[in-house]
Protein backbone atom coordinates (compact mmCIF):
# COMPACT_ATOMS: atom_id res chain seq x y z
CA UNK A 1 0.00 0.00 0.00
CA UNK A 2 1.28 3.11 -1.38
CA UNK A 3 1.30 6.46 1.47
CA UNK A 4 0.95 10.08 1.04
CA UNK A 5 4.70 10.47 0.78
CA UNK A 6 4.77 8.25 -2.27
CA UNK A 7 1.76 10.46 -3.89
CA UNK A 8 3.75 13.59 -3.11
CA UNK A 9 6.83 12.14 -4.84
CA UNK A 10 4.53 11.42 -7.83
CA UNK A 11 3.01 14.40 -7.56
CA UNK A 12 5.87 16.53 -7.33
CA UNK A 13 7.38 14.63 -10.48
CA UNK A 14 4.66 14.94 -12.94
CA UNK A 15 4.85 18.97 -11.87
CA UNK A 16 8.33 18.75 -13.37
CA UNK A 17 6.80 17.00 -16.21
CA UNK A 18 5.25 18.72 -19.32
CA UNK A 19 4.80 16.97 -22.13
CA UNK A 20 8.05 18.14 -24.07
CA UNK A 21 10.82 16.77 -25.96
CA UNK A 22 12.56 16.26 -22.47
CA UNK A 23 10.37 13.31 -22.69
CA UNK A 24 12.03 10.56 -23.10
CA UNK A 25 15.85 10.96 -22.70
CA UNK A 26 15.61 12.55 -19.10
CA UNK A 27 13.29 9.60 -17.60
CA UNK A 28 16.63 7.40 -19.05
CA UNK A 29 19.20 9.68 -17.81
CA UNK A 30 18.29 10.41 -14.38
CA UNK A 31 18.24 7.06 -13.12
CA UNK A 32 14.58 6.36 -12.99
CA UNK A 33 14.53 2.42 -11.49
CA UNK A 34 11.73 0.26 -11.82
CA UNK A 35 10.15 -1.82 -9.34
CA UNK A 36 10.08 -5.69 -9.37
CA UNK A 37 7.02 -6.39 -11.60
CA UNK A 38 6.27 -9.44 -13.95
CA UNK A 39 7.59 -7.16 -16.85
CA UNK A 40 10.76 -7.67 -15.20
CA UNK A 41 11.08 -10.89 -17.00
CA UNK A 42 10.84 -9.55 -20.31
CA UNK A 43 14.39 -8.61 -22.81
CA UNK A 44 15.73 -5.42 -21.72
CA UNK A 45 16.93 -3.29 -23.58
CA UNK A 46 20.35 -3.05 -23.81
CA UNK A 47 23.49 -4.15 -21.44
CA UNK A 48 27.23 -3.06 -20.91
CA UNK A 49 27.91 -4.58 -24.11
CA UNK A 50 24.86 -3.81 -26.59
CA UNK A 51 25.59 -0.47 -27.70
CA UNK A 52 22.63 2.09 -28.54
CA UNK A 53 19.24 0.34 -29.12
CA UNK A 54 18.34 -0.63 -32.10
CA UNK A 55 16.07 1.56 -34.24
CA UNK A 56 13.61 -1.63 -34.86
CA UNK A 57 13.37 -0.88 -30.82
CA UNK A 58 12.79 2.71 -31.00
CA UNK A 59 9.53 2.13 -33.46
CA UNK A 60 8.33 -0.63 -31.57
CA UNK A 61 8.39 1.58 -28.35
CA UNK A 62 6.93 4.62 -30.36
CA UNK A 63 3.81 2.08 -31.60
CA UNK A 64 3.07 1.35 -28.09
CA UNK A 65 3.52 5.19 -26.87
CA UNK A 66 1.30 6.11 -29.59
CA UNK A 67 -1.86 3.52 -28.50
CA UNK A 68 -1.70 4.68 -25.58
CA UNK A 69 -1.87 8.53 -26.37
CA UNK A 70 -4.16 8.24 -28.82
CA UNK A 71 -6.73 6.56 -26.12
CA UNK A 72 -5.93 9.04 -23.61
CA UNK A 73 -5.07 12.42 -24.86
CA UNK A 74 -7.23 14.90 -26.75
CA UNK A 75 -6.06 14.96 -30.17
CA UNK A 76 -7.28 17.80 -32.64
CA UNK A 77 -8.73 16.11 -35.53
CA UNK A 78 -8.66 18.85 -38.05
CA UNK A 79 -7.51 17.35 -41.56
CA UNK A 80 -6.23 20.69 -42.67
CA UNK A 81 -4.24 21.68 -40.12
CA UNK A 82 -2.76 18.20 -39.98
CA UNK A 83 -2.11 18.03 -43.55
CA UNK A 84 -0.48 21.37 -43.54
CA UNK A 85 1.45 20.58 -40.40
CA UNK A 86 2.81 17.45 -41.99
CA UNK A 87 4.05 19.22 -45.04
CA UNK A 88 5.63 21.60 -42.47
CA UNK A 89 7.36 18.64 -41.17
CA UNK A 90 8.79 17.34 -43.98
CA UNK A 91 9.62 19.88 -45.25
CA UNK A 92 12.54 20.88 -42.06
CA UNK A 93 12.93 16.98 -41.94
CA UNK A 94 14.54 16.92 -45.31
CA UNK A 95 17.04 20.12 -44.27
CA UNK A 96 17.57 17.85 -40.80
CA UNK A 97 20.07 15.28 -39.78
CA UNK A 98 17.55 12.72 -39.79
CA UNK A 99 18.27 9.54 -41.48
CA UNK A 100 14.97 7.81 -40.98
CA UNK A 101 12.28 10.02 -43.04
CA UNK A 102 9.49 8.22 -41.18
CA UNK A 103 7.58 10.60 -38.75
CA UNK A 104 4.25 10.53 -37.11
CA UNK A 105 2.81 13.47 -36.31
CA UNK A 106 0.43 13.95 -32.80
CA UNK A 107 -1.60 17.13 -32.98
CA UNK A 108 -2.72 17.31 -29.37
CA UNK A 109 -6.19 19.48 -28.42
CA UNK A 110 -4.61 21.74 -25.87
CA UNK A 111 -4.35 25.33 -25.98
CA UNK A 112 -0.73 25.31 -23.78
CA UNK A 113 2.19 25.76 -25.53
CA UNK A 114 3.83 22.64 -25.92
CA UNK A 115 5.80 19.81 -28.20
CA UNK A 116 8.09 16.56 -27.54
CA UNK A 117 9.64 14.07 -29.20
CA UNK A 118 9.39 10.82 -28.91
CA UNK A 119 10.74 7.27 -30.27
CA UNK A 120 10.22 5.91 -33.47
CA UNK A 121 9.56 9.58 -35.02
CA UNK A 122 7.02 10.71 -33.19
CA UNK A 123 6.52 14.70 -33.07
CA UNK A 124 3.74 16.22 -30.56
CA UNK A 125 2.52 19.66 -31.08
CA UNK A 126 0.06 21.24 -28.96
CA UNK A 127 -2.42 23.25 -31.21
CA UNK A 128 -1.58 26.24 -28.70
CA UNK A 129 1.49 26.90 -30.55
CA UNK A 130 -0.21 28.23 -33.30
CA UNK A 131 -1.54 31.14 -30.88
CA UNK A 132 2.32 31.36 -29.22
CA UNK A 133 4.16 31.58 -32.50
CA UNK A 134 3.42 35.13 -34.36
CA UNK A 135 5.24 33.70 -37.80
CA UNK A 136 5.86 30.50 -39.76
CA UNK A 137 9.61 30.78 -38.01
CA UNK A 138 8.64 31.34 -34.51
CA UNK A 139 6.42 28.44 -34.99
CA UNK A 140 9.24 26.26 -36.71
CA UNK A 141 11.53 27.10 -34.72
CA UNK A 142 10.02 24.65 -31.84
CA UNK A 143 9.41 21.75 -34.79
CA UNK A 144 13.19 21.86 -35.71
CA UNK A 145 14.30 21.75 -32.04
CA UNK A 146 12.11 18.51 -31.22
CA UNK A 147 13.62 17.51 -35.06
CA UNK A 148 17.19 17.45 -33.67
CA UNK A 149 16.48 15.59 -30.60
CA UNK A 150 14.92 12.43 -32.80
CA UNK A 151 18.00 12.62 -35.65
CA UNK A 152 20.43 12.95 -32.51
CA UNK A 153 18.44 9.82 -31.36
CA UNK A 154 18.77 11.15 -27.81
CA UNK A 155 16.42 8.54 -26.38
CA UNK A 156 18.55 6.22 -27.86
CA UNK A 157 22.11 7.72 -26.11
CA UNK A 158 20.36 8.22 -23.00
CA UNK A 159 19.02 4.44 -22.57
CA UNK A 160 22.33 3.20 -21.84
CA UNK A 161 21.86 4.93 -18.58
CA UNK A 162 19.38 2.82 -17.52
CA UNK A 163 18.91 -0.54 -18.11
CA UNK A 164 16.17 -1.86 -16.42
CA UNK A 165 13.33 -0.47 -19.10
CA UNK A 166 11.27 -3.00 -20.85
CA UNK A 167 9.85 -1.82 -24.24
CA UNK A 168 6.44 -1.73 -22.52
CA UNK A 169 7.16 -0.09 -19.18
CA UNK A 170 9.12 2.55 -21.42
CA UNK A 171 5.89 3.61 -23.92
CA UNK A 172 3.84 3.69 -20.46
CA UNK A 173 6.06 5.56 -18.77
CA UNK A 174 6.16 8.22 -21.91
CA UNK A 175 1.94 7.82 -22.28
CA UNK A 176 1.63 8.75 -18.38
CA UNK A 177 3.72 11.59 -18.93
CA UNK A 178 1.63 12.80 -21.63
CA UNK A 179 -1.36 12.29 -20.09
CA UNK A 180 -0.40 14.10 -17.03
CA UNK A 181 1.17 17.07 -18.68
CA UNK A 182 -2.51 17.20 -21.16
CA UNK A 183 -5.40 16.33 -19.05
CA UNK A 184 -4.21 16.65 -15.49
CA UNK A 185 -2.47 15.91 -12.43
CA UNK A 186 -4.92 13.24 -11.54
CA UNK A 187 -4.94 11.09 -14.54
CA UNK A 188 -1.19 11.39 -14.64
CA UNK A 189 -0.93 9.75 -11.34
CA UNK A 190 -3.23 7.36 -11.54
CA UNK A 191 -0.93 6.05 -15.04
CA UNK A 192 2.33 6.32 -13.93
CA UNK A 193 0.84 4.51 -10.28
CA UNK A 194 -0.18 1.86 -12.68
CA UNK A 195 3.15 1.43 -14.64
CA UNK A 196 5.12 2.01 -10.94
CA UNK A 197 6.94 4.51 -12.71
CA UNK A 198 7.81 7.17 -9.90
CA UNK A 199 10.38 7.29 -7.34
CA UNK A 200 12.51 9.96 -5.79
CA UNK A 201 14.84 10.13 -8.54
CA UNK A 202 12.31 10.83 -10.87
CA UNK A 203 13.41 13.49 -13.50
CA UNK A 204 12.23 13.65 -16.58
CA UNK A 205 13.87 16.05 -18.59
CA UNK A 206 16.93 16.42 -21.02
CA UNK A 207 19.81 17.30 -19.84
CA UNK A 208 21.33 21.01 -20.51
CA UNK A 209 23.77 20.06 -22.87
CA UNK A 210 21.30 18.13 -25.18
CA UNK A 211 18.89 20.86 -25.18
CA UNK A 212 21.72 23.31 -26.16
CA UNK A 213 22.62 20.75 -28.94
CA UNK A 214 19.20 20.43 -30.30
CA UNK A 215 18.62 24.06 -30.31
CA UNK A 216 22.32 24.34 -32.40
CA UNK A 217 21.26 21.52 -34.67
CA UNK A 218 17.65 23.10 -34.75
CA UNK A 219 18.93 26.33 -35.71
CA UNK A 220 20.90 24.43 -38.96
CA UNK A 221 18.11 22.69 -39.96
CA UNK A 222 15.78 26.14 -40.05
CA UNK A 223 18.57 27.98 -42.25
CA UNK A 224 19.39 24.65 -44.68
CA UNK A 225 15.48 24.92 -45.13
CA UNK A 226 15.49 28.75 -45.88
CA UNK A 227 13.83 29.37 -42.37
CA UNK A 228 14.97 32.37 -40.15
CA UNK A 229 17.73 31.03 -37.63
CA UNK A 230 17.02 33.63 -35.62
CA UNK A 231 13.09 32.83 -34.90
CA UNK A 232 14.51 30.12 -32.76
CA UNK A 233 15.34 32.78 -29.74
CA UNK A 234 12.52 35.04 -30.92
CA UNK A 235 9.96 32.48 -29.92
CA UNK A 236 12.27 31.35 -26.35
CA UNK A 237 11.71 35.40 -25.50
CA UNK A 238 8.54 35.09 -26.19
CA UNK A 239 7.79 32.33 -24.11
CA UNK A 240 9.86 33.76 -21.73
CA UNK A 241 8.34 36.89 -21.02
CA UNK A 242 4.94 35.45 -20.82
CA UNK A 243 6.19 33.08 -18.26
CA UNK A 244 6.76 36.29 -16.00
CA UNK A 245 3.13 37.43 -16.08
CA UNK A 246 1.54 34.02 -15.75
CA UNK A 247 1.14 32.19 -12.44
CA UNK A 248 2.01 28.81 -14.52
CA UNK A 249 4.76 28.95 -17.12
CA UNK A 250 3.71 27.35 -20.47
CA UNK A 251 4.14 23.79 -20.57
CA UNK A 252 7.47 23.81 -23.05
CA UNK A 253 9.64 25.86 -20.47
CA UNK A 254 9.13 22.91 -17.59
CA UNK A 255 10.72 20.79 -19.91
CA UNK A 256 13.09 22.81 -21.88
CA UNK A 257 14.21 25.24 -19.00
CA UNK A 258 15.11 28.80 -20.96
CA UNK A 259 17.65 31.17 -19.38
CA UNK A 260 19.01 34.09 -20.48
CA UNK A 261 22.50 32.66 -21.05
CA UNK A 262 20.58 29.84 -23.55
CA UNK A 263 18.48 32.63 -25.27
CA UNK A 264 22.12 34.44 -25.40
CA UNK A 265 23.44 30.85 -27.46
CA UNK A 266 20.60 30.57 -29.90
CA UNK A 267 21.38 34.25 -31.14
CA UNK A 268 24.90 33.60 -30.86
CA UNK A 269 24.26 30.38 -33.58
CA UNK A 270 21.74 32.30 -35.65
CA UNK A 271 24.85 35.14 -36.19
CA UNK A 272 26.67 33.37 -37.92
CA UNK A 273 23.68 33.04 -40.90
CA UNK A 274 23.51 36.53 -42.75
CA UNK A 275 20.61 38.38 -40.83
CA UNK A 276 18.16 39.16 -43.76
CA UNK A 277 13.97 39.34 -44.17
CA UNK A 278 12.19 36.10 -44.69
CA UNK A 279 9.13 36.05 -45.75
CA UNK A 280 5.88 34.69 -43.59
CA UNK A 281 3.35 32.27 -44.59
CA UNK A 282 0.17 33.09 -45.61
CA UNK A 283 -0.92 29.61 -45.25
CA UNK A 284 0.22 29.31 -41.20
CA UNK A 285 -1.60 32.48 -40.53
CA UNK A 286 -5.08 30.47 -42.06
CA UNK A 287 -4.02 27.53 -39.86
CA UNK A 288 -3.80 29.74 -36.76
CA UNK A 289 -6.94 31.82 -38.05
CA UNK A 290 -8.90 28.20 -37.43
CA UNK A 291 -6.87 27.21 -34.15
CA UNK A 292 -7.59 30.77 -33.17
CA UNK A 293 -11.50 30.40 -33.47
CA UNK A 294 -11.48 26.83 -32.00
CA UNK A 295 -9.81 27.63 -28.39
CA UNK A 296 -12.42 30.75 -28.78
CA UNK A 297 -15.21 30.35 -25.73
CA UNK A 298 -17.38 32.78 -27.79
CA UNK A 299 -17.62 32.55 -31.35
CA UNK A 300 -19.45 36.15 -31.49
CA UNK A 301 -16.33 37.29 -29.94
CA UNK A 302 -14.39 36.29 -32.58
CA UNK A 303 -16.50 37.52 -35.23
CA UNK A 304 -15.68 41.33 -33.81
CA UNK A 305 -12.09 40.45 -33.24
CA UNK A 306 -11.76 39.10 -36.72
CA UNK A 307 -13.22 41.94 -38.25
CA UNK A 308 -11.49 44.48 -36.86
CA UNK A 309 -8.39 42.55 -37.29
CA UNK A 310 -9.46 42.59 -41.05
CA UNK A 311 -10.72 46.56 -41.29
CA UNK A 312 -8.06 48.12 -39.36
CA UNK A 313 -4.90 45.97 -40.67
CA UNK A 314 -4.10 44.77 -37.58
CA UNK A 315 -2.38 41.46 -39.08
CA UNK A 316 0.21 41.08 -41.29
CA UNK A 317 -2.03 39.11 -43.77
CA UNK A 318 -5.51 41.02 -43.77
CA UNK A 319 -6.44 37.88 -45.61
CA UNK A 320 -6.14 35.45 -42.69
CA UNK A 321 -8.39 37.93 -40.37
CA UNK A 322 -11.16 37.40 -43.29
CA UNK A 323 -10.43 34.02 -43.69
CA UNK A 324 -11.31 33.65 -39.84
CA UNK A 325 -14.28 36.10 -39.84
CA UNK A 326 -15.31 34.17 -42.74
CA UNK A 327 -15.45 30.75 -40.43
CA UNK A 328 -16.95 31.96 -37.25
CA UNK A 329 -19.84 33.72 -39.33
CA UNK A 330 -20.38 30.35 -40.79
CA UNK A 331 -20.21 28.45 -37.43
CA UNK A 332 -22.63 31.17 -36.34
CA UNK A 333 -25.20 29.76 -38.78
CA UNK A 334 -24.75 32.84 -41.15
CA UNK A 335 -24.44 31.74 -43.97
CA UNK A 336 -24.54 34.35 -46.51
CA UNK A 337 -22.72 36.62 -45.03
CA UNK A 338 -20.05 33.80 -44.59
CA UNK A 339 -20.10 33.68 -48.33
CA UNK A 340 -19.79 37.03 -49.49
CA UNK A 341 -16.81 37.50 -46.67
CA UNK A 342 -14.74 33.99 -48.37
CA UNK A 343 -16.12 35.60 -52.04
CA UNK A 344 -13.02 38.08 -52.28
CA UNK A 345 -10.75 35.39 -51.33
CA UNK A 346 -11.49 33.02 -53.72
CA UNK A 347 -11.64 35.53 -56.41
CA UNK A 348 -7.87 36.23 -55.85
CA UNK A 349 -7.03 32.81 -56.12
CA UNK A 350 -10.02 30.10 -56.83
CA UNK A 351 -8.01 27.25 -56.16
CA UNK A 352 -6.64 28.03 -52.52
CA UNK A 353 -7.66 24.40 -50.71
CA UNK A 354 -8.43 26.20 -47.45
CA UNK A 355 -10.69 28.76 -49.00
CA UNK A 356 -12.54 25.71 -51.37
CA UNK A 357 -12.82 23.69 -48.36
CA UNK A 358 -14.49 26.46 -46.48
CA UNK A 359 -16.71 27.70 -49.21
CA UNK A 360 -17.79 23.81 -49.73
CA UNK A 361 -18.78 23.62 -46.05
CA UNK A 362 -21.09 26.80 -46.08
CA UNK A 363 -22.93 25.31 -49.04
CA UNK A 364 -23.64 21.74 -47.44
CA UNK A 365 -24.88 24.02 -44.71
CA UNK A 366 -27.13 25.62 -47.20
CA UNK A 367 -28.13 22.19 -47.96
CA UNK A 368 -26.48 22.33 -51.53
CA UNK A 369 -24.64 19.29 -51.46
CA UNK A 370 -24.21 18.88 -55.38
CA UNK A 371 -22.48 22.13 -55.28
CA UNK A 372 -20.42 21.42 -52.76
CA UNK A 373 -19.47 17.86 -54.12
CA UNK A 374 -18.66 19.85 -57.80
CA UNK A 375 -16.17 22.07 -55.91
CA UNK A 376 -14.35 19.49 -54.66
CA UNK A 377 -14.58 17.10 -57.29
CA UNK A 378 -12.61 19.91 -59.15
CA UNK A 379 -10.15 20.30 -56.20
CA UNK A 380 -9.25 16.96 -56.11
CA UNK A 381 -8.73 17.01 -60.16
CA UNK A 382 -6.02 19.53 -58.87
CA UNK A 383 -4.76 17.84 -55.63
CA UNK A 384 -5.42 13.51 -55.78
CA UNK A 385 -5.69 12.03 -52.84
CA UNK A 386 -5.30 15.15 -50.44
CA UNK A 387 -6.35 14.63 -46.99
CA UNK A 388 -8.69 17.48 -46.02
CA UNK A 389 -10.21 17.61 -49.45
CA UNK A 390 -10.84 13.76 -49.57
CA UNK A 391 -12.42 13.87 -46.01
CA UNK A 392 -14.95 16.77 -47.15
CA UNK A 393 -15.88 14.94 -50.19
CA UNK A 394 -16.50 11.82 -48.66
CA UNK A 395 -18.75 14.24 -45.66
CA UNK A 396 -20.45 15.50 -48.97
CA UNK A 397 -20.72 12.27 -50.27
CA UNK A 398 -22.95 11.05 -47.53
CA UNK A 399 -24.66 14.08 -47.19
CA UNK A 400 -26.41 13.50 -50.62
CA UNK A 401 -26.90 9.71 -49.50
CA UNK A 402 -23.99 8.44 -52.32
CA UNK A 403 -22.66 6.10 -49.24
CA UNK A 404 -20.59 3.65 -51.79
CA UNK A 405 -18.77 6.59 -53.30
CA UNK A 406 -18.22 7.91 -49.89
CA UNK A 407 -16.57 4.39 -48.74
CA UNK A 408 -14.61 3.95 -51.82
CA UNK A 409 -13.06 7.22 -51.11
CA UNK A 410 -12.29 6.78 -47.38
CA UNK A 411 -11.03 3.38 -48.40
CA UNK A 412 -8.57 4.84 -50.78
CA UNK A 413 -7.34 7.51 -48.05
CA UNK A 414 -6.82 4.37 -45.66
CA UNK A 415 -4.54 2.62 -47.83
CA UNK A 416 -2.55 5.62 -47.79
CA UNK A 417 -2.48 6.94 -44.12
CA UNK A 418 -3.16 3.08 -42.04
CA UNK A 419 -2.01 4.98 -39.40
CA UNK A 420 -4.66 7.66 -39.49
CA UNK A 421 -7.45 6.86 -37.19
CA UNK A 422 -9.73 9.40 -37.75
CA UNK A 423 -9.72 7.99 -41.26
CA UNK A 424 -10.85 4.52 -40.21
CA UNK A 425 -13.38 6.30 -37.43
CA UNK A 426 -15.14 7.97 -40.44
CA UNK A 427 -14.74 4.68 -42.76
CA UNK A 428 -16.35 2.84 -40.19
CA UNK A 429 -19.49 5.19 -39.59
CA UNK A 430 -19.68 5.44 -43.40
CA UNK A 431 -19.59 1.66 -44.29
CA UNK A 432 -22.54 1.76 -42.21
CA UNK A 433 -24.41 3.76 -44.33
CA UNK A 434 -23.52 2.27 -47.07
CA UNK A 435 -24.81 -1.70 -45.40
CA UNK A 436 -20.95 -3.22 -45.65
CA UNK A 437 -20.80 -4.89 -42.11
CA UNK A 438 -18.06 -6.73 -42.73
CA UNK A 439 -16.36 -3.33 -43.97
CA UNK A 440 -17.55 -1.45 -40.94
CA UNK A 441 -15.80 -4.28 -38.41
CA UNK A 442 -12.81 -4.51 -40.19
CA UNK A 443 -12.65 -0.37 -40.41
CA UNK A 444 -13.05 -0.85 -36.45
CA UNK A 445 -10.37 -3.25 -35.59
CA UNK A 446 -8.04 -0.69 -37.36
CA UNK A 447 -9.09 1.99 -35.16
CA UNK A 448 -9.12 0.05 -32.01
CA UNK A 449 -5.97 -1.38 -32.57
CA UNK A 450 -4.63 2.38 -33.11
CA UNK A 451 -6.16 3.04 -29.62
CA UNK A 452 -4.52 0.51 -27.88
CA UNK A 453 -7.97 -1.56 -27.37
CA UNK A 454 -6.76 -4.45 -28.71
CA UNK A 455 -9.32 -7.25 -27.39
CA UNK A 456 -12.00 -4.60 -29.15
CA UNK A 457 -10.07 -5.08 -32.45
CA UNK A 458 -9.87 -8.46 -32.01
CA UNK A 459 -13.84 -9.15 -31.35
CA UNK A 460 -14.04 -7.01 -34.64
CA UNK A 461 -12.02 -9.16 -36.56
CA UNK A 462 -13.95 -12.10 -35.44
CA UNK A 463 -17.59 -10.54 -36.59
CA UNK A 464 -16.28 -9.88 -39.99
CA UNK A 465 -14.36 -13.75 -40.11
CA UNK A 466 -18.21 -14.75 -39.58
CA UNK A 467 -19.32 -13.01 -41.66
CA UNK A 468 -17.41 -13.65 -45.18
CA UNK A 469 -18.56 -16.84 -47.02
CA UNK A 470 -16.84 -17.99 -50.06
CA UNK A 471 -13.86 -15.13 -50.12
CA UNK A 472 -10.78 -17.29 -49.38
CA UNK A 473 -8.06 -14.00 -49.95
CA UNK A 474 -10.40 -12.36 -47.60
CA UNK A 475 -10.76 -14.57 -44.86
CA UNK A 476 -6.88 -15.04 -45.29
CA UNK A 477 -5.99 -11.47 -44.69
CA UNK A 478 -8.26 -11.30 -41.74
CA UNK A 479 -6.33 -14.20 -40.48
CA UNK A 480 -3.47 -12.50 -40.77
CA UNK A 481 -4.72 -9.03 -39.52
CA UNK A 482 -5.97 -11.71 -36.24
CA UNK A 483 -2.31 -12.74 -36.10
CA UNK A 484 -0.89 -9.64 -36.29
CA UNK A 485 -2.98 -8.01 -33.11
CA UNK A 486 -2.83 -11.23 -30.76
CA UNK A 487 1.39 -11.01 -31.36
CA UNK A 488 1.14 -6.91 -30.01
CA UNK A 489 -0.87 -8.26 -27.48
CA UNK A 490 1.10 -11.02 -26.17
CA UNK A 491 4.35 -8.34 -26.79
CA UNK A 492 2.54 -5.70 -24.72
CA UNK A 493 1.43 -8.04 -21.75
CA UNK A 494 4.60 -9.87 -21.98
Amino acid sequence: MRGPKWFSTVRRTCARLALGAGLALSMLAAGVSAKASPMDDLPMLGDASSGIVSREMERRIGEDFMRQIRAQLPIHEDPLIVYWLEDLLYKLAASSDLRDPSLHLVLVNSGQINAFAAPGGIVGVNIGNFVAGQTVHEFAAILAHELAHLSQRHFARGIEAQRSMTLPYLAAMLASAAIMATVGADAGIAAMASSQAATEQSMLRYSRAREREADRIGIETMHRAGMDPWAMAGMFERMSRAARYSRRPPEFLLSHPVTESRIADSRDRASQYPRQTYPDSLDYHLMRARVQLHLSDSTSDMVVTFRTAMEEGRTSFTEAARYGLALALKDLGRFEEASETLAPLLEKEPNRIAYNLAQAEILLEQGAADAAIARLERQLELHPGNLPLSMAYARALNRNQRFLEAQSVLERLARARPNDSTVWYELAETAGLAGDIIAVHRARAEYFQLHGNLQHALQHLQYALQLVTDNFPLTARLNQRVQDIREIRQRIAG
